[in-house]
């Protein structure tokens, strides 16, 4: 408690510092989206400032988050000189507000010139500014902020999402009217993102080129012992871990970031942290901010800690799943089915709109989970499939069935749950169980969306989800709106939704192969790789829904197909590269070092003894000589598939050719690699192995 948003400049804060009127005109700008004006901006920059000083800040900073999916900042200090050669601590109003650093160095997918330099990050008053402190007693006031260009489109992955959760909470409060409902005047998406994440020994990390360049490693023969005996899941958590968890957890608390939940997961080496829900773009914000805060810790602890989807092949990789629900700003969720959901109208409306959107807009959805790394992960018996469906359990999915039969009348009662022992008490069941292989599943009062990348920010998945349900609703309030009786035409028109869109609810297992076979009888995209989701951003369904609502427009829907395209060409040249590095340096000279030390060892063994057996050495050569062979054939054939990338310009095409030419070749390499390393001395083996990395930390 005494720790907790201690580097927060929140709505307690503003409240203990601000004067009355400029609070109140600050909390109407945040609570109702009425527009900042300059003097209020003034006297906030100026309390700010104080705060910060007394913190020990002497920098500030807009805090933005370009296409790299990463955050930027540029800090300046607050001196400024005075006529007699001294200096004062300033922070204007204007320099609270607007920021302008070099957008010609971001990715914009041509909206930007390399010449044309101009951007502007501007403040996002909703997400609060906070203290950023190093090891070395840095602090910085930090300013969460937009970024966009000087042509006014969004350079960011913060500005769509904004725009995402204003079009949803319009819609929203539009249909909320038609049930009665006039004291909710905003809709508000909520998140509550759970991020899994590997530790491992820095001193391994440190001696994996794959690791440091590219996240993952490129090589790895599999250990002895992986997950299968489910014995690190929920286990007892280490000494050295629980000592990054709880430098974590205060670092995290100072930032108002509510970390609530911390264990270990499936893979060895591999844990989550699960915070309590916030707004979207604080949530949003409060991400970035966890992703970069375990990377600080860890090294203080001798610990690297991996992002990445897929870090290690052959045990489960990475997700981040994304709670997503709707909250009206007088408290009301609007995901709760209530005591009788059967007959809670205004659940169920909300409840088909999402439905409908998911159906509708399902390779959308699928675009928002793109990212390189996932392309290892989705599809495995791991996560969910590269399939969207949606799991609803049985209490829920009984209700659409009556509704589509004439009328839902009844809900299945929850129940209590005993287990024949006298001393454990009777405890209330859920309405449903949980579906972990649903990649779209209801949870209660919300829905988890559990496709979304460990390493990626959630910003693109929230802003898909708000745009896709504000659609949804948009459509269902535009029928109601002009409805001679209102309950005829909803009951009609929910009927409506759920015959049309009930192909998209599954509540079996998603990893079946059965599963394969039904969803392509039901018509259901199953798209396996970034490369041909993202030709899904530009079509003109996707565009025309994200244009309507004002969320991104053609230009900029443009730009981040170009930009993620790109970004998954060098991914892959990336890793391609490293892995010749790595073969060609550290591998074919091991390998080749133990061919002629055991060379040397028969020579000198039957020049000592003639007749001595030397067979086992000389099968060991053998089959250590005809894997060097061909992992040097596989070496040369992906430098060569490297080469064949520099003459294609076509982004996409860039990319078809990485994915099925350049990314095969590197199978193909590790293949041989991964062999050789089961069979060279581990003395000389130039890599740290798998079973020393996941089980030694």
């Amino acid at each position: 408690m005494e720790i907790f948003a201690k580097n927060v400049f929140n709505d307690a804060v503003m409240k203990e510092r601000l004067p009355k009127l400029t609070y109140k005109a600050l909390k109407r700008t945040i609570d109702e989206g009425t527009p900042l004006e300059s003097n209020v901006a003034e006297v906030v920059a100026n309390a700010m400032k104080d705060w910060a000083l007394e913190k020990g800040a002497t920098h500030f900073t807009h805090w933005f988050q370009p296409m790299t999916g990463l955050t930027a900042e540029k800090h300046d200090s607050f001196i400024s000189p005075t006529a007699d050669g001294l200096v004062i601590m300033e922070f204007s109003g204007k320099e609270l507000i607007k920021g302008e650093p070099d957008a010609s160095s971001f990715p914009s997918g041509g909206i930007r010139a390399t010449f044309e330099a101009r951007g502007y990050t501007a403040w996002d008053c909703t997400s609060p500014a906070f203290i950023k402190e190093d090891k070395n007693g840095n602090c910085t006031l930090t300013i969460p902020t937009a970024f966009y260009s000087y042509t006014g489109e969004a350079l960011d992955k913060k500005t769509p999402l904004l725009r995402s959760m204003e079009a949803l909470s319009k819609q929203a409060v539009r249909l909320l009217k038609l049930f009665g409902n006039t004291t909710s005047t905003r809709v508000i998406s909520t998140v509550g993102p759970e991020q899994e994440y590997f530790l491992i020994d820095k001193d391994f990390f440190d001696a994996r080129m794959d690791l440091i360049l590219t996240g993952r490693t490129l090589f790895g023969a599999p250990p002895a012992k992986g997950q299968e005996m489910e014995d690190h899941y929920f286990g007892c958590i280490k000494e050295r871990i629980s000592g990054f968890m709880r430098e974590l957890n205060e670092e995290l608390w100072k930032l108002g970031i509510l970390a609530k939940t911390q264990h270990n997961e499936v893979a060895p080496g591999q844990f989550e942290l699960a915070p309590i829900f916030s707004t979207t773009n604080i949530a949003t914000d409060h991400n970035q901010l966890v992703m970069e805060t375990m990377k600080k810790i860890a090294i203080h602890h001798g610990l690297v800690c991996l992002l990445h989807e897929k870090p290690f092949a052959g045990v489960n990789g990475s997700g981040k799943h994304n709670n997503w629900s709707m909250s009206t700003n007088d408290g009301l969720n609007l995901l709760d089915p209530g005591k009788t959901p059967h007959a809670n109208a205004q659940f169920l409306t909300f409840l088909c709109a999402v439905i409908k959107a998911v159906d509708e807009y399902s390779e959308l959805l699928r675009v928002s989970a793109a990212n390189p790394g996932n392309d290892h992960r989705l599809g495995a018996n791991e996560a969910p499939p590269a399939i969207i469906s949606m799991f609803l359990g049985d209490m829920l999915t009984d209700i659409i069935n009556q509704l589509q039969n004439g009328g839902a009348k009844s809900s299945i009662p929850n129940g209590t749950l005993t287990v024949g022992v006298s001393t454990l008490p009777e405890i209330p069941k859920d309405n449903s169980d949980r579906n972990r292989t649903s990649p779209f599943a209801f949870t209660g009062n919300k829905f988890e969306f559990r496709m979304v990348p460990s390493s990626c920010s959630i910003a693109c998945p929230n802003m898909v989800l708000n745009t896709i349900v504000a659609e949804s609703i948009c459509q269902i309030a535009d029928k109601l709106e002009n409805a001679a009786d209102f309950n005829s035409e909803l009951q009609a028109l929910l009927k409506k939704i759920l015959t049309k869109h009930n192909r998209i609810i599954f509540n079996g297992n998603n990893y079946a192969e059965d599963w394969l076979i039904e969803a392509e009888k039901r018509g259901l995209p199953n798209i396996k790789s970034m490369v041909e989701a993202l030709t899904y951003y530009i079509s003109e369904k996707n565009i025309k829904v994200l244009e309507k609502h004002g969320v991104l427009s053609k230009a900029e829907v443009h730009s981040r197909y170009e930009i993620l395209l790109e970004q998954y060409s060098k991914v892959i040249n990336i890793e391609a590269k490293t892995m010749i590095d790595m073969a060609n340096r550290l591998i074919l000279p091991a390998a080749s070092k133990y061919v002629a030390d055991l060379a040397g060892s028969v020579q000198s063994v039957k020049a000592a003894v003639p007749v001595a057996a030397t067979y086992a050495q000389e099968e060991v050569i053998k089959e250590v000589s005809t894997n060097l062979k061909s992992f040097k054939e596989k070496t040369v054939a992906l430098e060569k598939a490297v080469q064949g990338a520099a003459d294609l310009a076509d982004a996409y095409e860039s990319g078809v050719y990485y994915r099925d030419t350049v990314f095969t070749a590197m199978q193909d390499l590790r293949f041989y690699g991964d062999k050789l390393e089961t069979l060279v001395d581990a003395e000389l083996w130039p890599l740290p192995t798998y079973a020393e990395m996941l089980f030694l930390i």
